[in-house]
């Protein structure tokens, strides 16, 4: 799925947070029952629509992020990377916190 731009569809989709708190809205009502098969089939489809849409909110935001961290590994114009740095360290060696958590971390 595209990312949200200006066009007219995107005008119709919603903001990640809303398509998030819809999502969790509507898993509310699925895990309360109640529903009939019909019903809990199209609250399944809408679900589908949400899960799909939260998920190419976050793909943009992970390649934002990606393209964030690849201009804190360029030096820039006029600019040094220390050789001495460790790989995955700025410009001048100072090391970068990373948006993911390590290998094992509890989340």
């Amino acid at each position: 799925m595209a990312r949200p731009n200006g066009d007219s569809a995107s005008q119709q989709r919603p903001a990640y947070e809303q398509a998030r708190d819809e999502l969790t809205e509507l898993v509310r009502r699925l895990e309360a029952g109640g529903l009939t098969l019909e019903q809990s089939l199209q609250l399944w489809e809408r679900g589908e629509q949400l899960a799909a849409i939260c998920e190419d909110w976050l793909e943009g935001a992970r390649a934002r992020l990606a393209a964030a961290m690849a201009r804190n590994d360029d030096p820039g114009p006029g600019q040094q990377r220390d050789p001495r740095a460790p790989e995955g360290a700025g410009p001048a060696g100072e090391p970068r916190t990373s948006a993911r958590p390590e290998h094992g971390a509890p989340f």
